[in-house]
């Protein structure tokens, strides 16, 4: 299971990451190509010292990389994390998939066994 071969703090970073909408749309943003951290921060209404925050938390968790060429710190997605994430997402819905299965079968159980109880006629 791709969740437990991370340890805790991991896990918790990359979700802390994708919490954020701001993170979410840099994400985004550089998918297709490598965008300059000045280039991100012209897209929003914050400081670049706060994009680049961003973008480091987004580092931390391994959803992109920089590279700096020149001046410039290019960030892009990496898709082997994007891809770690939806792998760990279809984990924890087949295993919550599971705990709901087996909380209606135990609930179908408890009916039937209701159903074939014998009746007291003094009820």
């Amino acid at each position: 299971m791709v969740v437990d071969e991370w340890s805790d703090e991991a896990v918790d970073r990359l979700f802390h990451a994708l919490a954020d909408t701001t993170r979410r749309n840099i994400l985004r943003r550089c998918v297709r190509d490598e965008v300059s951290v000045s280039r991100l921060a012209e897209g929003y209404p914050m400081s670049f010292a706060a994009v680049q925050k961003h973008v480091a938390v987004l580092e931390r968790a391994g959803l992109v990389t920089k590279q700096r060429r020149g001046r410039e710190q290019l960030v892009r997605t990496a898709p082997e994390a994007v891809d770690r994430v939806r792998r760990a997402l279809d984990e924890l819905e087949t295993a919550w998939r599971g705990r709901v299965d087996r909380m209606a079968h135990l609930l179908e159980q408890d009916l039937d066994s209701e159903e074939n109880e014998p009746r007291n006629e003094d009820e």
